[in-house]
């Protein structure tokens, strides 16, 4: 008869934690939590040794841990699109916005343009509109650093150091390559004489 803790393997062969393997071991934190010892848990449960029991008890302690994280990143991976989906609806309306004319009117009156007698634009709607249109650009590029925080790929912060390289430097690297000839020189010398 199989062991029904034995780990199964997935059809590419690599081994697969059962939900029997899984019980056993979060029995096994359980009885630890108890203050049972490694092999007490090991013999009780049918470890082959203290070290299988201790390993036991840390797939357990992941397992807890991992469940409860991942509903975290789930839940906050779908608030964020929400956010963006928001951001899309908004960015919509700002557009609408931005494709209408717009005349200006003063104390309820139409002002009309002193050479042409037709209504004067307001440039007003317009530069409100891209001035949102600007926050919600800014917005959704904090949605995605916030999705990619919460992912793991946030991108790599480099640490550069720039020196001023000054005329003894040159100098220094100037009788440092005179040195490197002259011994690679020498060495020929040895080298021919042999």
């Amino acid at each position: 008869m199989a062991n029904p803790y034995q780990d199964a393997r997935d059809g590419n062969g690599r081994y697969v934690r059962t939900p029997q393997a899984a019980t056993r071991d979060a029995q096994a934190a359980d009885l630890r939590a108890q203050g049972w010892t490694y092999q007490r848990i090991a013999d009780h449960l049918g470890y082959t040794g203290r070290s299988d029991a201790r390993q036991a008890i840390l797939r357990a302690i992941k397992d807890i841990t991992q469940e409860p994280a991942e509903a975290v990143l789930h839940f906050e991976l779908e608030r964020l699109d929400a956010e963006l989906a928001r951001l899309d609806e908004l960015e919509a309306a700002v557009r609408k916005v931005l494709g209408a004319r717009h005349i200006t009117v003063s104390n309820g009156r139409v002002i009309l343009h002193p050479d042409t007698e037709e209504p004067m634009e307001d440039d007003g709607p317009v530069l409100h509109a891209v001035d949102r249109l600007l926050k919600i650009e800014e917005a959704r590029r904090r949605n995605g650093e916030r999705r990619a925080k919460l992912c793991g790929l946030e991108t790599l912060k480099l640490d550069a150091t720039v020196h001023q390289v000054t005329e003894q430097d040159r100098e220094l690297q100037e009788l440092l390559r005179e040195a490197r000839a002259k011994m690679q020189a020498e060495e020929q010398h040895i080298v021919n004489e042999d």
